[in-house]
């Protein structure tokens, strides 16, 4: 029988991410907590963190000006 695929959504992929870089427990509790491949945390972890600049890109709509006191 063919097992079929799971699809992640991108904010569950963050939260396990952000576990991992946590290190508060260890990638195989984690990937038991999860049910995921440690691999697959690792992965992600490196992804989130690669990308992670993107976060802070002016490219966006937010004002781009420092609050002034």
């Amino acid at each position: 029988m063919k097992k079929t695929r799971r699809k992640f959504t991108s904010g569950f992929k963050a939260k396990v991410a952000i576990e991992a870089i946590k290190e508060r427990s260890t990638l195989s509790e984690l990937a038991e907590k999860f049910e995921l491949h440690p691999t697959q945390i690792t992965k992600w972890k490196k992804d989130f963190l690669e990308n992670a600049s993107a976060a802070f890109d002016s490219s966006g709509s937010v004002d781009e000006e420092p609050a002034s006191s």
